[in-house]
């Protein structure tokens, strides 16, 4: 019974690191995205409020 368990253990690792690196990539792609969207929209801000434009809605 127990290299059943360590046999299921040692099956299930591969998975779930994988797993594990895969939300790793994506929540860093994710955040990413978010903070340039951000910067993008501060900087388009400034140019509007330079040129003397109303701000975007």
């Amino acid at each position: 019974m127990e290299n059943f368990w360590l046999a299921v253990a040692w099956s299930l690792l591969p998975t779930v690191g994988v797993s594990i690196v895969f939300f790793m990539v994506v929540r860093g792609i994710l955040r990413f995205d978010r903070t340039e969207r951000k910067v993008h929209a501060q900087i388009e801000a400034e140019e509007r409020a330079a040129r003397g434009l109303p701000p975007r809605s």
